[in-house]
Protein backbone atom coordinates (compact mmCIF):
# COMPACT_ATOMS: atom_id res chain seq x y z
CA UNK A 1 0.00 0.00 0.00
CA UNK A 2 3.04 2.14 0.86
CA UNK A 3 6.21 3.08 -0.82
CA UNK A 4 8.55 4.44 2.04
CA UNK A 5 6.44 3.08 5.15
CA UNK A 6 5.62 -0.21 6.32
CA UNK A 7 2.06 -0.76 8.27
CA UNK A 8 0.79 -3.25 10.71
CA UNK A 9 -1.94 -3.41 13.04
CA UNK A 10 -2.35 -5.69 15.57
CA UNK A 11 -4.32 -6.02 19.02
CA UNK A 12 -5.49 -2.49 18.38
CA UNK A 13 -1.69 -1.13 17.82
CA UNK A 14 -0.98 0.48 14.70
CA UNK A 15 2.67 -0.01 13.85
CA UNK A 16 4.10 2.75 11.57
CA UNK A 17 7.48 2.10 10.16
CA UNK A 18 9.38 4.91 7.85
CA UNK A 19 11.05 2.54 5.26
CA UNK A 20 14.39 4.24 3.77
CA UNK A 21 17.05 2.82 5.75
CA UNK A 22 19.16 3.50 2.97
CA UNK A 23 18.77 7.29 3.41
CA UNK A 24 18.75 6.74 6.90
CA UNK A 25 14.92 6.81 6.86
CA UNK A 26 15.19 10.99 5.43
CA UNK A 27 12.09 13.03 5.34
CA UNK A 28 11.37 13.45 1.61
CA UNK A 29 7.64 14.59 -0.61
CA UNK A 30 6.74 10.92 -0.65
CA UNK A 31 7.45 10.49 2.65
CA UNK A 32 5.45 12.91 3.90
CA UNK A 33 2.31 12.31 2.35
CA UNK A 34 2.60 8.89 2.78
CA UNK A 35 2.76 9.42 6.74
CA UNK A 36 -0.13 11.92 6.13
CA UNK A 37 -1.87 8.90 4.41
CA UNK A 38 -0.98 6.52 7.57
CA UNK A 39 -1.97 9.27 10.39
CA UNK A 40 -5.92 9.65 8.75
CA UNK A 41 -6.09 5.93 8.61
CA UNK A 42 -5.49 6.62 12.72
CA UNK A 43 -7.85 8.68 12.58
CA UNK A 44 -10.45 7.12 10.53
CA UNK A 45 -10.20 3.41 10.94
CA UNK A 46 -12.41 2.40 14.22
CA UNK A 47 -9.79 -0.74 14.36
CA UNK A 48 -6.95 1.50 15.45
CA UNK A 49 -7.18 2.54 18.69
CA UNK A 50 -3.41 3.61 19.46
CA UNK A 51 -0.28 3.70 17.13
CA UNK A 52 3.65 4.16 16.83
CA UNK A 53 5.65 5.58 14.96
CA UNK A 54 9.34 4.30 14.35
CA UNK A 55 12.08 3.93 12.11
CA UNK A 56 13.41 0.55 9.88
CA UNK A 57 16.88 -0.30 10.36
CA UNK A 58 19.10 0.06 14.01
CA UNK A 59 20.65 3.36 12.96
CA UNK A 60 18.00 6.06 12.55
CA UNK A 61 14.29 6.99 13.55
CA UNK A 62 14.28 9.57 11.22
CA UNK A 63 18.18 11.48 10.01
CA UNK A 64 16.24 14.72 9.12
CA UNK A 65 14.70 15.81 6.27
CA UNK A 66 16.17 15.71 2.50
CA UNK A 67 18.14 18.18 1.49
CA UNK A 68 18.63 17.44 -2.12
CA UNK A 69 14.55 18.78 -2.24
CA UNK A 70 15.69 21.98 -0.81
CA UNK A 71 18.06 23.69 -3.58
CA UNK A 72 15.29 24.59 -5.69
CA UNK A 73 12.91 26.18 -3.47
CA UNK A 74 12.67 29.97 -2.29
CA UNK A 75 10.98 31.75 0.33
CA UNK A 76 7.22 31.30 -0.71
CA UNK A 77 8.47 27.02 -1.74
CA UNK A 78 10.26 26.73 1.64
CA UNK A 79 7.21 27.90 3.06
CA UNK A 80 5.20 25.86 1.68
CA UNK A 81 6.92 22.51 2.15
CA UNK A 82 6.69 23.48 5.70
CA UNK A 83 3.13 24.48 5.75
CA UNK A 84 2.00 21.22 4.32
CA UNK A 85 4.36 19.23 6.46
CA UNK A 86 2.18 20.61 9.36
CA UNK A 87 -0.88 20.54 7.99
CA UNK A 88 -0.21 16.88 6.47
CA UNK A 89 1.62 15.74 9.70
CA UNK A 90 2.71 17.10 12.07
CA UNK A 91 -0.08 18.83 13.82
CA UNK A 92 -2.11 15.80 12.74
CA UNK A 93 -0.53 13.45 14.74
CA UNK A 94 -0.21 16.17 18.02
CA UNK A 95 -4.17 16.68 17.41
CA UNK A 96 -5.22 12.93 17.03
CA UNK A 97 -7.66 11.90 19.59
CA UNK A 98 -5.89 8.45 19.71
CA UNK A 99 -2.32 7.59 21.68
CA UNK A 100 0.36 8.59 18.81
CA UNK A 101 3.65 7.33 20.46
CA UNK A 102 7.23 7.55 18.87
CA UNK A 103 9.62 4.71 19.17
CA UNK A 104 13.27 6.38 18.66
CA UNK A 105 15.27 3.86 17.19
CA UNK A 106 18.69 6.01 16.65
CA UNK A 107 19.24 9.18 15.19
CA UNK A 108 16.53 11.58 15.53
CA UNK A 109 18.21 14.95 13.54
CA UNK A 110 16.47 17.71 12.18
CA UNK A 111 12.55 16.37 10.96
CA UNK A 112 13.22 13.59 12.58
CA UNK A 113 13.31 15.00 16.18
CA UNK A 114 10.17 17.58 14.89
CA UNK A 115 8.52 14.10 14.10
CA UNK A 116 8.94 12.53 17.12
CA UNK A 117 7.99 15.71 19.07
CA UNK A 118 4.65 15.89 17.01
CA UNK A 119 3.85 12.26 19.02
CA UNK A 120 2.30 12.49 22.34
CA UNK A 121 5.34 11.28 23.84
CA UNK A 122 8.21 9.50 23.16
CA UNK A 123 10.70 5.99 23.86
CA UNK A 124 14.12 5.67 22.99
CA UNK A 125 16.57 2.83 22.09
CA UNK A 126 20.23 3.24 24.16
CA UNK A 127 21.36 4.65 20.85
CA UNK A 128 19.76 7.37 20.04
CA UNK A 129 20.32 10.39 19.12
CA UNK A 130 18.72 13.77 18.70
CA UNK A 131 19.02 17.56 17.55
CA UNK A 132 18.07 20.51 15.11
CA UNK A 133 20.58 20.91 13.04
CA UNK A 134 19.21 23.32 10.87
CA UNK A 135 21.45 26.01 11.76
CA UNK A 136 24.34 24.62 9.89
CA UNK A 137 22.63 24.80 6.54
CA UNK A 138 21.72 28.74 7.62
CA UNK A 139 18.32 27.26 8.42
CA UNK A 140 16.54 27.15 11.39
CA UNK A 141 13.96 24.14 12.32
CA UNK A 142 10.22 24.32 9.91
CA UNK A 143 8.17 21.58 11.29
CA UNK A 144 7.21 22.89 14.55
CA UNK A 145 10.99 21.79 16.20
CA UNK A 146 11.35 26.02 17.73
CA UNK A 147 8.26 26.16 19.38
CA UNK A 148 8.43 21.97 20.86
CA UNK A 149 11.50 21.57 21.93
CA UNK A 150 11.01 24.52 24.00
CA UNK A 151 7.63 23.52 25.65
CA UNK A 152 9.20 20.48 26.19
CA UNK A 153 12.97 20.83 27.52
CA UNK A 154 12.54 24.80 28.34
CA UNK A 155 13.72 27.99 27.02
CA UNK A 156 17.99 27.84 27.44
CA UNK A 157 18.24 24.52 26.74
CA UNK A 158 16.48 24.61 23.57
CA UNK A 159 18.02 27.84 22.69
CA UNK A 160 21.35 26.38 22.87
CA UNK A 161 20.78 23.05 21.10
CA UNK A 162 19.12 24.66 17.85
CA UNK A 163 21.53 27.54 17.87
CA UNK A 164 24.52 25.35 18.22
CA UNK A 165 23.42 22.26 16.20
CA UNK A 166 24.95 19.94 19.07
CA UNK A 167 23.22 16.46 19.39
CA UNK A 168 22.15 15.06 22.86
CA UNK A 169 22.32 11.10 23.59
CA UNK A 170 19.01 9.62 25.13
CA UNK A 171 20.24 9.73 28.41
CA UNK A 172 20.41 13.42 28.07
CA UNK A 173 17.43 13.38 26.48
CA UNK A 174 15.21 11.54 29.08
CA UNK A 175 17.24 13.72 31.49
CA UNK A 176 15.61 16.98 30.09
CA UNK A 177 12.04 15.39 29.21
CA UNK A 178 12.44 15.05 25.51
CA UNK A 179 11.63 11.11 26.20
CA UNK A 180 10.16 9.43 28.59
CA UNK A 181 12.15 6.51 28.83
CA UNK A 182 15.24 4.39 27.83
CA UNK A 183 14.99 0.94 26.59
CA UNK A 184 17.86 -1.15 24.79
CA UNK A 185 16.95 -1.61 21.16
CA UNK A 186 15.56 -4.58 21.26
CA UNK A 187 13.33 -4.12 23.72
CA UNK A 188 12.30 -0.96 22.47
CA UNK A 189 9.25 -1.39 20.25
CA UNK A 190 7.59 -4.15 22.49
CA UNK A 191 7.85 -1.95 25.60
CA UNK A 192 6.37 0.69 23.42
CA UNK A 193 3.73 -1.56 22.81
CA UNK A 194 3.28 -2.82 26.14
CA UNK A 195 2.77 1.25 27.49
CA UNK A 196 0.13 1.65 24.67
CA UNK A 197 -2.03 -1.84 25.52
CA UNK A 198 -2.08 -0.42 29.04
CA UNK A 199 -3.47 3.18 27.77
CA UNK A 200 -5.83 1.29 25.18
CA UNK A 201 -7.50 -0.77 28.80
CA UNK A 202 -8.44 3.26 29.87
CA UNK A 203 -11.46 4.82 28.71
CA UNK A 204 -10.45 6.16 24.91
CA UNK A 205 -13.19 9.54 25.78
CA UNK A 206 -10.76 10.00 28.47
CA UNK A 207 -7.82 9.51 26.80
CA UNK A 208 -8.70 11.91 23.67
CA UNK A 209 -9.80 14.75 26.38
CA UNK A 210 -6.42 14.38 27.89
CA UNK A 211 -4.50 14.70 24.89
CA UNK A 212 -6.55 17.75 23.94
CA UNK A 213 -6.46 19.23 27.10
CA UNK A 214 -2.48 19.17 27.30
CA UNK A 215 -2.35 19.97 24.15
CA UNK A 216 -3.80 23.31 24.84
CA UNK A 217 -2.00 23.61 28.05
CA UNK A 218 1.51 23.17 26.47
CA UNK A 219 0.74 26.23 23.91
CA UNK A 220 -0.77 29.05 27.34
CA UNK A 221 -4.23 28.13 26.17
CA UNK A 222 -5.93 30.70 28.43
CA UNK A 223 -9.12 28.96 29.01
CA UNK A 224 -7.78 26.15 29.73
CA UNK A 225 -8.81 25.69 33.54
CA UNK A 226 -12.34 26.61 31.87
CA UNK A 227 -12.19 23.99 28.79
CA UNK A 228 -10.81 21.41 31.66
CA UNK A 229 -14.15 21.86 34.11
CA UNK A 230 -16.12 21.45 30.56
CA UNK A 231 -14.52 18.44 29.12
CA UNK A 232 -15.10 16.97 32.91
CA UNK A 233 -18.41 17.38 32.65
CA UNK A 234 -18.38 15.73 28.76
CA UNK A 235 -16.86 12.91 30.73
CA UNK A 236 -20.52 12.37 32.60
CA UNK A 237 -22.53 12.44 29.42
CA UNK A 238 -20.38 9.36 28.13
CA UNK A 239 -21.02 5.11 27.91
CA UNK A 240 -17.11 4.97 29.22
CA UNK A 241 -17.75 7.14 32.73
CA UNK A 242 -20.56 4.93 33.43
CA UNK A 243 -18.97 1.42 32.63
CA UNK A 244 -15.81 3.18 34.71
CA UNK A 245 -17.97 4.24 37.56
CA UNK A 246 -20.18 1.05 38.14
CA UNK A 247 -16.86 -1.85 37.15
CA UNK A 248 -14.76 0.04 40.45
CA UNK A 249 -18.37 -0.14 42.38
CA UNK A 250 -18.60 -3.44 41.52
CA UNK A 251 -14.74 -4.46 41.78
CA UNK A 252 -14.55 -5.89 38.32
CA UNK A 253 -12.15 -4.89 35.11
CA UNK A 254 -14.33 -2.17 33.18
CA UNK A 255 -14.83 -2.44 29.22
CA UNK A 256 -14.64 0.54 27.72
CA UNK A 257 -16.15 0.95 23.93
CA UNK A 258 -15.03 4.72 23.32
CA UNK A 259 -18.51 5.62 23.59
Amino acid sequence: MYNTLQTQLENGIFTIIINRPDKMNALNKDVIVELGQAIEEVYTNSEIKTAVITGMGEKAFVAGADISEFSSLDKVGGSGLAQKGADLVFNKIENSPKPIIAAINGFALGGGCELAMACHFRVASENAKFGQPEVNLGLIPGYGGTQRLTQLIGKGKAMELMMTGDMIGAEEAKSLGLVNHVFVLAELLPKAKEILQKIQTKAPVAVSHIIALVNGATKCVPTGFDDEVERFGACFESEDMKEGTTAFLEKRKPAFKGK
